[in-house]
């Protein structure tokens, strides 16, 4: 009988019925980008007032469409987006690898054998994934799933009853944190200037530099901002807190993870010297693919680069760049060799699809938006709506419904960014404050998109239905926490 066949009490219940809406309402999250995409032209024919892009005067609906037109397919459109989706990429390849380093894996093993009880594994897997997504949320993503998959074998291998979809649900819920962490998307594309320009449009670029922030929006304003620090360190105890209560009403499900393993060979495929050598190849070449030396030669600058940029630009200036050399370096250290770093990281490139394909239509959005006088229409609205006071949680709920349908971080700070920094300026908040509130948003309906969870459900055997209920809980949770915080702070 399957794990989803004997979980029948209410969080059971509840993720079914979540999971019959998202099945019924939900197409693929490429689809869902082609439609927002139909969905902004029309609404920038019906409602934009063009004046910016059209000088005096309101243009005519041909004269709007090609404006339109013009603006989505040039290189400040679909492709303005090509340099910050090789960066989400990146983060998401260079975590992956790390993950499934054998020094990793041995630590990760070691943690899931301490439990005693689902109680306390559900704990410790989401204090781990918790903190592993502060560090990078690829890192997060295989990180949980691991721990959530030997969790449950070694309980099993003890005879302690144990529940399986709870333990993955507490593995994915360190993407309900990641965003306040060191691979958050948009606090670290506003560190500079020139990072910035990647997402902003010109305009909102030269009204962030008249309002004193021509270098771009320090960490120091976003990541170690004391609201960040609260809800943070808020999330990293009460998602714990919520799934060991969870765990204590839930229903016992047998471990499915014995009979698919399909996600171990995947996290496994990185291991030093597993790889049988190929035959066509000279002894010389294979010696250089296996050799450590080789990864130092390339790991040990990327490091030092890294160690010299924030000496000279302090650690508030940290930008996608710093972390992904970073990430690269200890990745390549971790490995041992170029042939398991780069069987790890082939591995992980396979999760980059949904990003390579769909940020240009993101981009795209954005510039008909720009073109149109969209986003100075919505940050008026969101201004007129609560004013300086609540604007940070209208944006917070407000981004907490684009990730529907934006599942990705970077992409959605593309499409709600200007926005969101437009309306700062309008009402005079901390721009800071509001990169913070996209981020939460972003963040916490993670727990009802199914994206970003394929990589944990391939290494756990187990299906989104099994796991959404849990993990819609939490986000009730957070939620609830962090709009306090945004009022409160």
């Amino acid at each position: 009988m399957s794990a989803q066949n004997e979980a029948t009490g209410p969080i059971a219940a509840i993720g079914g019925a979540v999971t019959r809406l998202f099945q019924r309402v939900m197409p693929d999250p490429f689809v869902l980008a082609v439609l927002l995409t139909l969905l902004t032209a029309l609404l920038a024919l019906m409602l934009g007032d063009f004046g910016s892009a059209a000088g005096a005067g309101s243009p005519g609906v041909g004269d709007r469409a090609m404006l339109l037109l013009d603006a989505w397919r040039a290189d400040g459109g679909l492709w303005k987006f090509l340099a910050f989706a090789m960066q989400m990429c990146l983060i998401l390849v260079t975590g992956h690898a790390v993950a499934a380093s054998p020094p990793v894996r041995r630590v990760l093993d070691g943690l899931a054998a301490i439990p005693g009880s689902t109680v306390s594994a559900a704990a410790l897997v989401a204090v781990t994934a918790g903190l592993m997504s502060l560090i990078n949320w690829g890192l997060c993503l295989i990180v949980g799933a691991i721990m959530a998959r030997e969790a449950a074998r070694s309980l099993s291998r003890r005879g302690i009853p144990t529940n399986a979809p709870l333990l993955a649900a507490a593995g994915y819920t360190g993407m309900m944190i990641w965003h306040g962490g060191l691979s958050g998307s948009a606090p670290l594309s506003m560190t500079s200037a020139e990072n910035a320009a990647k997402v902003l449009r010109p305009e909102t670029m030269q009204a962030l530099t008249a309002a004193g922030y021509a270098d771009g929006i320090p960490l120091s304003a976003t990541l170690a901002s004391p609201l960040n620090l609260v809800v943070t360190g808020g999330l990293l105890v009460l998602v714990p807190l919520t799934l060991a209560l969870l765990a204590k009403g839930a229903p016992v499900a047998r471990d499915t993870t014995e009979q698919r393993d399909d996600g171990r060979a995947a996290t496994e495929a990185g291991a030093p010297n597993t790889a049988p050598p190929s035959t066509s190849a000279a002894p010389f070449a294979d010696k250089l693919d296996r050799s450590p030396i080789i990864s130092w030669l390339i790991a040990a600058p990327l490091l030092i680069a890294v160690g010299v940029f924030i000496a000279k630009s302090g650690l508030q200036r940290i930008g996608l760049n710093e972390i992904n050399a970073a990430m690269l370096g200890l990745g390549l250290l971790l490995h041992g060799s170029p042939r398991s770093y780069l069987a790890a990281a082939e591995e992980g490139a396979r999760g980059c699809m949904g990003i390579i394909i769909q940020f240009p239509l993101y981009a795209g959005i954005m510039a008909m938006m720009a073109a149109s006088g969209l986003i100075g229409q919505l940050s008026g609205a969101i201004v007129g709506l609560g004013g300086a006071t609540t604007a940070p949680l209208l944006t917070f709920f407000s981004a907490g419904i684009v990730n529907l349908f934006v599942p990705s971080g970077g992409g959605q700070w593309g499409v709600q960014g200007p926005i969101a920094i437009q309306t700062a300026l309008d009402t005079g908040i901390d721009p800071g404050r509001m990169v913070m509130a996209v981020a939460f948003g972003d963040q916490l309906t993670n727990m009802l998109q199914p994206f970003w969870a394929l990589p944990l459900l391939a290494i756990t055997g187990v299906k989104a239905r099994d796991i959404v209920g849990y993990t819609a809980i939490v986000m009730l949770v957070g939620g609830v926490f962090t709009a306090a915080m945004l009022l409160i702070l």
